[in-house]
Protein backbone atom coordinates (compact mmCIF):
# COMPACT_ATOMS: atom_id res chain seq x y z
CA UNK A 1 0.00 0.00 0.00
CA UNK A 2 1.00 3.59 -0.80
CA UNK A 3 2.73 5.36 2.22
CA UNK A 4 0.69 8.34 2.02
CA UNK A 5 -2.58 5.99 2.03
CA UNK A 6 -1.18 4.11 4.84
CA UNK A 7 -0.62 7.17 7.04
CA UNK A 8 -4.20 8.40 6.31
CA UNK A 9 -5.32 5.30 7.07
CA UNK A 10 -3.88 5.11 10.50
CA UNK A 11 -4.23 8.89 11.39
CA UNK A 12 -8.54 8.13 11.58
CA UNK A 13 -10.09 5.89 13.89
CA UNK A 14 -12.81 5.76 11.92
CA UNK A 15 -11.12 4.94 8.42
CA UNK A 16 -9.42 2.06 10.87
CA UNK A 17 -12.80 0.64 12.00
CA UNK A 18 -14.52 0.91 8.33
CA UNK A 19 -11.46 -0.58 6.81
CA UNK A 20 -11.82 -4.09 9.21
CA UNK A 21 -15.63 -4.27 8.44
CA UNK A 22 -15.30 -3.43 5.16
CA UNK A 23 -12.19 -5.07 3.58
CA UNK A 24 -12.37 -5.14 0.17
CA UNK A 25 -11.02 -1.48 0.65
CA UNK A 26 -7.88 -3.16 1.41
CA UNK A 27 -7.92 -4.38 -2.58
CA UNK A 28 -9.21 -0.99 -3.89
CA UNK A 29 -6.54 1.21 -2.40
CA UNK A 30 -3.66 -1.24 -3.28
CA UNK A 31 -4.51 -1.24 -7.05
CA UNK A 32 -6.39 2.45 -7.27
CA UNK A 33 -4.78 4.50 -4.44
CA UNK A 34 -6.51 7.68 -6.36
CA UNK A 35 -9.96 6.41 -4.94
CA UNK A 36 -9.17 7.49 -1.36
CA UNK A 37 -11.39 10.18 -1.39
CA UNK A 38 -14.36 7.82 -2.49
CA UNK A 39 -13.27 5.53 0.62
CA UNK A 40 -13.27 8.61 2.55
CA UNK A 41 -16.87 10.20 1.16
CA UNK A 42 -18.00 6.46 1.89
CA UNK A 43 -17.17 6.68 6.01
CA UNK A 44 -18.26 9.81 6.26
CA UNK A 45 -22.11 8.61 4.71
CA UNK A 46 -21.64 5.76 6.51
CA UNK A 47 -20.84 7.08 9.68
CA UNK A 48 -22.82 10.12 9.62
CA UNK A 49 -19.68 12.77 9.54
CA UNK A 50 -20.73 15.01 7.32
CA UNK A 51 -21.57 18.46 7.27
CA UNK A 52 -25.39 17.80 6.16
CA UNK A 53 -25.45 15.36 8.66
CA UNK A 54 -23.92 17.40 11.53
CA UNK A 55 -26.56 20.58 11.13
CA UNK A 56 -29.39 18.01 11.02
CA UNK A 57 -28.41 16.70 14.20
CA UNK A 58 -27.84 19.73 15.73
CA UNK A 59 -31.21 21.13 14.45
CA UNK A 60 -32.83 17.79 16.40
CA UNK A 61 -31.64 18.67 19.64
CA UNK A 62 -32.69 22.10 19.10
CA UNK A 63 -36.26 20.73 18.76
CA UNK A 64 -35.84 18.57 21.52
CA UNK A 65 -34.69 20.93 23.69
CA UNK A 66 -37.74 23.53 22.41
CA UNK A 67 -40.37 20.85 23.05
CA UNK A 68 -39.12 19.89 26.58
CA UNK A 69 -39.42 23.65 27.33
CA UNK A 70 -43.32 23.35 26.45
CA UNK A 71 -43.85 20.84 28.11
CA UNK A 72 -42.37 22.76 30.69
CA UNK A 73 -44.54 25.50 30.82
Amino acid sequence: MDFKIKIALDSNPDYRRYLRSNSYWYKTLNRNPERLNDFVSEVKEKYKLRTTDKINNIIDKIDMVSKFINVLR
